[in-house]
């Protein structure tokens, strides 16, 4: 894991505010989604795709390896291992 060498308080809320470098380069912008990840002592923030990473498509998701991926997609790619 990489320190960028930023501090951050937490407000009486309970908020912090992500730096605007960070939010340009991982392309966040207002009101966009993100999930929160706990791993062990530490935790993760992510930026939150419902939708297939292929077709965009958001019914019938599978994930995989943190992934999401429709059943449509997944079949295909099954098809093409063959």
């Amino acid at each position: 894991m990489k320190s960028i060498g930023v501090v951050r308080h937490i407000d009486r809320l309970g908020r912090i505010v992500l730096p605007m470098e960070l939010r340009k380069v991982f392309g966040i912008k207002q009101d966009d989604p993100l999930e929160i990840y706990v791993d062990e002592d530490k935790i993760i923030l992510k930026q939150y795709k419902p939708a297939c990473i292929f077709c965009g498509n958001a019914k019938e998701m599978v994930s995989y390896k943190g992934q999401n991926i429709c059943k449509k997609c997944l079949e295909e790619l099954k098809a093409q291992e063959e």
